[in-house]
């Protein structure tokens, strides 16, 4: 590998980008793309469909046998508040392959003590995210029910366009939570991306079981994300 592609290349992973490694099997050139990198169409249409799915693998292109080598972030999800929810979300989230924040100020529910090996940071979403901002690859989910906790992260969520936004609440909740996010300067469509009540509708009623229903949700956000790529004008 060429220095200069290795340094672009830890400069993705370093700013959590997505990028993958184009090679040319017959005369063994190389080429790293970003996501949101301007490429050719039938190259744009492998890496967006290599970018969606995280696969490597070898394709045909203009008669040339190439290389494509994902690097993706990887993803997590950053919960915010530590609550019952949280504590049954964060085993089966790591399983899936999710590396797990638990962001909660309140220093009576954010014990390891209930969050034993996981990520656990006693401080508020503002102070927290502006050190550790969000990103395409991040899953944020607001299970406080409290708008001075969970707010400012959804805010922040929609507007670096996290890859999934949920928030725990009734639909009556929900609507008192839209007049408030509006009265922040996000827009309907911006709003109307969030998964609210979290999780997919199975009824699920114990805190477990709402863990499955929004790990779920998750995981089908991941896989069915937009890839933004664009493709060379003709």
């Amino acid at each position: 590998m060429q220095l200069d592609i290795l340094k672009a290349l830890n400069g993705a992973r370093q700013s959590r980008e997505a990028a993958v490694m184009v090679t040319n099997l017959q005369d063994g050139s190389e080429r790293l793309v970003r996501e949101g990198e301007v490429v050719d169409g039938a190259l744009a249409d492998e890496i967006d469909d290599r970018l969606r799915s995280g696969k490597s693998g070898t394709v045909e292109i203009g008669g040339n046998r190439v290389f494509l080598n994902v690097h993706l972030p990887p993803p997590r999800i950053v919960i915010i508040g530590a609550v019952h929810i949280s504590q049954a979300l964060c085993p089966i989230a790591s399983l899936a392959g999710f590396d797990v924040t638990v962001i909660d100020p309140r220093t009576a529910f954010a014990t390891p003590e209930r969050f034993e090996g996981v990520e656990l940071i006693a401080d508020w979403p503002e102070d927290v995210l502006k050190e550790r901002p969000l990103d395409r690859y991040t899953a944020l989910a607001a299970v406080t029910h409290d708008p001075k906790i969970d707010d400012y992260a959804l805010v922040s969520a929609l507007r670096t366009g996290c890859f999934y936004v949920g928030a725990l609440g009734s639909r009556k909740t929900h609507g008192k939570r839209v007049e408030r996010l509006l009265s922040e300067g996000l827009s309907v469509e911006q709003i109307g991306q969030i998964s609210a009540p979290i999780g997919l509708d199975i009824g699920a009623s114990s805190p477990p079981e709402i863990a499955v229903s929004v790990l779920a949700d998750i995981i089908g956000s991941f896989r069915r994300r937009g890839v933004v790529l664009s493709e060379a004008a003709a």
